[in-house]
């Protein structure tokens, strides 16, 4: 499946761990917030794994149903990310994340250096359903033995929508993408978020990605901008391992 999808790309930041963001809120100039920068489609196949099991192959598109769901797709700037889902519901089994907590979540990350530092843009259904936008930032930290849940902010936005009930079998997409240090996200081609980062994350340097939290849905396409070359000091993939899981053909689970 191949395509280019608008969305542009910004500059990240990060403030201290576990508070909220005080960058000061963009001027509002009243122009529409709309996707900018070109993105193509990504094939499950060309994702980088870190973290759970290859997608599962079906007639219609590629399962993901591990609790827990890691990936990159090398060869991408990480100023943008677009991802078409199909929701499947929960997953069998539940896995509490790093900090003891249980979330059903997904989303996309952004400029992922590795699973310590990274920008999260999140569809979460837990305490309640919302869209969150955090920064990790673990300087010299590579991997979860690093880093842990350490290094966390949340971001408040200037401007959110509430997000869509998430049925099973509705398809949705969620795109982000930065802006300088603004960073603005849309759901179903609606705006659903626009804040600014912490000037810290500027520093940050890793391709696009995406995750999932006990959270089962079809990979109907994500879309990333190509990068011709890895920006200077950081590997395609940023300093994450690949894990190696073929895909299991079989029935799509959720048709």
């Amino acid at each position: 499946m191949t395509g280019a999808v608008a969305l542009v790309g910004v500059a990240l930041a990060v403030a201290a761990c576990g508070h909220a963001s005080q960058a000061a809120p963009a001027p509002d100039d009243g122009k529409p917030r709309v996707p900018e920068v070109l993105v193509e489609t990504i094939a499950p196949s060309a994702l980088c794994i870190t973290h759970g099991a290859a997608p599962a192959a079906t007639d219609v598109g590629a399962v993901i149903d591990a609790p827990t769901f890691r990936a990159v797709a090398p060869g991408t700037t990480g100023e943008a990310a677009a991802l078409a889902f199909t929701y499947g519901g929960e997953t069998d089994a539940a896995v509490a994340l790093a900090s003891g907590k249980v979330r059903r979540q997904l989303g996309v990350k952004l400029r992922a250096a590795n699973g310590c530092n990274l920008v999260y843009v999140m569809w979460r259904l837990d305490p309640k359903p919302k869209l969150e936008v955090s920064i990790k930032v673990n300087p010299g930290a590579k991997d979860h033995e690093d880093c842990g849940a350490d290094g966390y902010t949340k971001v408040k936005p200037t401007r959110s929508s509430p997000v869509p009930h998430l049925s099973p079998r509705s398809s949705h997409t969620l795109r982000a993408e930065l802006r300088g240090d603004e960073l603005v996200a849309w759901i179903d081609d609606r705006l659903a978020w626009r804040g600014v980062l912490p000037a810290a994350a500027r520093s940050l340097h890793g391709p696009s990605g995406l995750r999932s939290d006990n959270m089962i849905f079809r990979l109907d396409a994500f879309s990333a901008p190509p990068s011709p070359a890895p920006a200077p000091g950081a590997p395609a993939a940023g300093s994450a391992k690949c894990v190696v899981a073929p895909p299991a053909s079989r029935p799509d689970p959720i048709e």
